[in-house]
């Protein structure tokens, strides 16, 4: 496979991987304080790659400048802050919708903070792909849920600095430092959040958090990968497919029927997919 094809595939493993995160996320914040939960992803996350960073070494694992990792940490903690207080209020698939401008925000990011050349073909995947998201959401901006609505939207920038941030430590560090730091610097600035209302878990709820502790490492790993391998902008068009993945579990699950909107939006962000993913699996002349 071309490097363009292998990041589009790592970024594809990383929708998967997140869906299945999510769907367990939205579970335990119905259950117990949203900042708790938050917390006990990430601590469980760092948990799973303990026995990794075990048998390599500290020293292995120790980054080429700690301050990147540190800034990287605070930007995806206030992004996880929006996110996981607005996911109890809203469906899994709306969640999901709201959070495909984020790829918009990241590629805006990339041509003007990463100096990336993106083509006109990737623009024109993302600007499809998104006016599929808006035929899924449009219907749902109802007062009901506005206020929640606006917080999971508020998100996506500040989601978008973080993975821009990734992109960059990328240069520096390899994939396994920069999980194993995001896990570390999120689990110490959520820590005090989470014991403000913290309330004992259950066996059952513990495991559910160690499963999602392997969804998120493994998510953001492969998601790290993507980034090393190819232009950021070049694998967000991949993103728009993770409606289909978390309308799927959100039936199953939640009992989330996916509306005729839902399903059309789908089928548009589907096609722009396929169509950018082609394009660019294409050899360049």
């Amino acid at each position: 496979m071309s490097p363009a094809m292998q990041s589009l595939c790592w970024a594809l493993a990383a929708g998967i991987q997140f869906s299945l995160l999510n769907t367990i996320a939205r579970k335990m914040t119905l259950e117990l304080p949203p900042m708790q939960a938050q917390f006990l992803r990430y601590l469980m996350g760092l948990l799973v790659m303990l026995p990794l960073v075990w048998r390599a070494g500290m020293r292995a694992f120790t980054p080429n400048g700690l301050g990147g990792q540190l800034w990287r940490g605070v930007v995806h903690t206030a992004g996880l802050m929006l996110w996981f207080s607005a996911l109890p209020h809203i469906p899994l698939a709306t969640m999901t919708a709201l959070g495909f401008t984020t790829p918009i925000f990241i590629m805006v990011g990339a041509a003007w903070l990463l100096h990336e050349k993106i083509s006109g073909a990737r623009w024109v995947a993302a600007l499809i792909g998104f006016s599929g998201v808006l035929v899924v959401v449009a219907p749902r901006l109802t007062l009901d849920g506005g206020f929640y609505t606006l917080v999971m939207l508020a998100s996506s920038p500040v989601f978008a600095a973080s993975f821009l941030i990734t992109k960059a430590l990328t240069k520096r560090d390899n994939s396994e430092v920069i999980v194993v730091w995001q896990s570390i610097t999120v689990s110490l600035f959520t820590l005090p959040l989470a014991l403000y209302q913290w309330q004992w878990p259950t066996p059952v709820q513990w495991m559910w958090f160690a499963i999602a502790g392997v969804f998120g490492s493994a998510g953001h790993y492969s998601l790290t990968q993507s980034y090393r391998m190819a232009d950021i902008s070049a694998t967000q068009s991949v993103r728009f497919l993770d409606l289909i993945w978390a309308s799927l579990l959100g039936l199953m699950v939640f009992g989330d029927v996916p509306s005729e909107w839902s399903l059309a939006g789908g089928l548009i962000i589907f096609a722009s997919t396929f169509w950018i993913t082609r394009r660019e699996a294409r050899p360049k002349r």
